[in-house]
C-alpha cells in the first residue's frame, strides 16, 4: 500500500488535502500540506485558466508533489420555464443586496474545459483528478503522455469499473458523507449514502486500482478504517476548512462553530447538483422547489452567495461541509495532518 501511494502521489503520508473549489483551497494550503509530508490538490473548478496557471507555477516552485482537480463538463440541463420559476421563487433573497435574480441569464458553460485541459497537457503536473464524470479517452491519453497520472472520482463500484476500463491510474472513492458536491455521474439518481469503509472495499475489489478514500472523515480513526478497507490514502477537506492556510470565508468559518448549526444535509438549492453542507434557512425554504440544473443554478445563485458571505449572512450562502464538520478546528494544516496520522 505504501509503495502504491509513493508511485501514485510521491509521498509517504496517507493524508491528502482535497480540492475545495470556490475559495478554501489556496497555494498556501497546498504548500503547507506538502511541507508536512502530505499530498494536496489545487482546485481548478470555477477559476479562469490564467488563475489556474498561476497557481500551478506557485505550487511547482515549492518542489513538492501536488495535483490539480478539474470538473468534467457533465451539464444537467434545466428548461427555461423551470429555471425562471426558480429564479422568481428565490427573488426575495436577492433584494437586500440589490440583486434582481429574476433577470439572471440561464448560463450553461463548461468551466473553460478545453483551455484547462490544454494548459495541463502543455504544462503537466504530477497528478490530475477529475470530478463529475469520465473525461474523454483522448484527454486521459494526452495527459498520461504528458507525464501526469490520472485519477477519477467515483461514488460506487459501477462508476469505478467504468473509470478503470477507461484507463485511469487510480480512483477517488467518494462517500455521500463528503462535504460539497457529490461526484456522482448521475446527479438525478445518486447512489445511496454508505460509510466510507463500506465503499472503499467493493471499489478496490472491483478494479484492483489504487484508491483514495474521501467523505465524512472526522479523525484518525476514520483514516485507519479507510486504510484498513484497502485505501492507499484518505482525502480530507472539511477538516481543513478552518486551517490557518485556507481561505474559507469568515462567514463559513463562523458557521462551522455555531452551535445552532446541528446537522449537514444534501441539497441542490444552491447549485442544481447534490451537495452536502450545513443546513440553513435558504435550504429549508427552497430545497423542495429547486430543480436539477447544473451549472445554471450555480450561476443564478452565485452573486447572492457572494454578497451574503461578504455580509456575514450565513443563511443565504452555501456552507459546504461533510458529516465530520464538528472536528474541524482552527490550526496550522501541519498540526491537523499530524493529528490524523499520529496513531499510524
Amino acid at each position: 500500500m505504501d509503495t502504491d501511494r509513493r508511485a501514485l502521489l510521491g509521498v509517504d503520508l496517507p493524508v491528502v488535502a482535497a480540492p475545495m473549489a470556490g475559495g478554501p483551497t489556496t497555494t498556501r494550503l497546498v504548500a503547507a500540506v506538502g511541507s508536512a509530508g502530505g499530498f494536496a490538490f489545487l482546485a481548478a473548478g470555477y477559476q479562469p485558466p490564467e488563475a489556474v496557471a498561476a497557481e500551478i507555477a506557485t505550487a511547482r516552485a515549492t518542489g513538492l508533489p501536488f495535483g490539480v482537480n478539474v470538473f468534467v463538463p457533465t451539464p444537467v440541463p434545466v428548461d427555461d420555464a423551470a429555471f425562471r420559476r426558480y429564479a422568481a421563487r428565490i427573488a426575495d433573497e436577492g433584494r437586500p443586496y440589490g440583486l434582481d435574480l429574476t433577470a439572471a441569464p440561464r448560463t450553461e458553460d463548461d468551466d473553460h474545459w478545453a483551455e484547462k485541459i490544454a494548459l495541463l497537457v502543455r504544462d503537466p503536473v504530477p497528478v490530475v483528478s477529475f470530478t463529475f464524470g469520465l473525461p474523454p479517452a483522448t484527454v486521459l491519453r494526452d495527459l498520461r503522455r504528458a507525464g501526469s497520472r490520472v485519477l477519477v472520482t467515483v461514488t460506487d463500484p459501477a462508476e469505478a469499473a467504468a473509470a478503470a476500463e477507461l484507463g485511469a491510474d487510480g480512483l477517488v472513492a467518494q462517500s455521500g458523507h463528503a462535504g460539497g458536491h457529490y461526484g456522482t455521474f448521475t446527479p438525478g439518481s445518486p447512489t445511496p449514502v454508505r460509510p466510507l469503509a463500506e465503499l472503499v472495499g467493493p471499489v478496490v475489489a472491483r478494479t484492483g486500482l489504487p484508491v483514495l478514500a474521501a467523505g465524512g472523515v472526522a479523525g484518525a480513526a476514520d483514516v485507519r478504517a479507510a486504510l484498513a478497507a484497502g485505501a492507499i490514502g484518505v482525502l480530507v477537506g472539511t477538516l481543513l476548512l478552518r486551517a490557518d492556510e485556507s481561505s474559507t470565508s469568515p462567514t463559513h468559518r463562523a458557521a462551522l462553530t455555531d452551535p445552532r448549526r446541528d446537522r449537514t444535509v444534501v441539497t441542490r438549492a444552491f447549485t442544481g447538483r447534490p451537495a452536502r453542507g450545513l443546513r440553513n434557512d435558504f435550504i429549508d425554504r427552497y430545497e423542495a422547489d429547486a430543480p436539477l440544473g447544473y451549472p445554471a443554478l450555480h450561476h443564478l445563485t452565485r452573486p447572492l452567495r457572494r454578497a451574503a458571505a461578504q455580509a456575514g449572512d450565513a443563511d443565504r450562502v452555501h456552507l459546504w461541509a461533510g458529516t465530520g464538520w464538528r472536528a474541524a478546528r482552527a490550526a496550522p494544516a501541519a498540526e491537523i495532518l499530524a493529528e490524523l496520522t499520529r496513531p499510524l
